[in-house]
């Protein structure tokens, strides 16, 4: 092979990985194979604090097999807004009998979760005074988050959950994979 051959065959490798590298990254900022390219800014709505639980109102759900503390969500605090956002009341109770009350939100079109308030013993919400939204983590600490997005909240392959979907899966078992 000539040197001409040679060089010739090297810059039109080049030419196809540049080529392939930009088309991989085309790709990789779109979500969805018809997703338009002016996709509308989202915008939260007005968030209202839910009436404080009612021990009865609890529904247990399921975080590991190896968590000590015991998970719920308040059903009548459940709601899913126009803006796509799944908001709830989370009680966690530790083995000791401790109790944590918060109201949340997840986005299942992003992953992400948002702590609105924190409640207190005598049946109020505290604003959190973190209102951003974060990337909901499969770990260890977190894993309550996790798995209400994955196995709660969040259908597989669908940005937009249904409520009734969800108070079943709360109900009676996960969603689905």
């Amino acid at each position: 092979m000539s040197a001409f051959s040679r060089r010739l065959c090297q810059g039109a490798f080049v030419i196809v990985s540049v080529a392939l590298l930009a088309a991989q990254v085309a790709h990789a900022q779109r979500t969805a194979l018809f997703e338009s390219d002016d996709k509308p800014d989202w915008k939260e709505g007005e968030v209202r604090f839910p009436p404080y639980p009612a021990p009865a109102d609890l529904l247990a759900f399921d975080v590991s097999s190896s968590a000590t503390a015991s998970f719920f969500i308040d059903a009548k605090s459940l709601s899913l807004a126009d803006d796509g956002v799944v908001r709830y009341t989370l009680v966690v109770r530790g083995a000791g009998g401790a109790e944590n009350v918060t109201y949340e939100g997840i986005r299942c079109e992003t992953a992400e979760r948002k702590l609105y308030a924190i409640g207190r013993s005598g049946g109020e919400w505290v604003r959190s005074g973190n209102d951003a939204w974060a990337q909901i983590a499969d770990n260890a600490f977190n894993r309550q988050h996790a798995a209400l997005f994955k196995d709660y909240f969040c259908r597989p392959g669908e940005a937009r959950p249904v409520l009734d979907q969800i108070l079943r899966s709360l109900r009676y078992g996960a969603l689905p994979r």
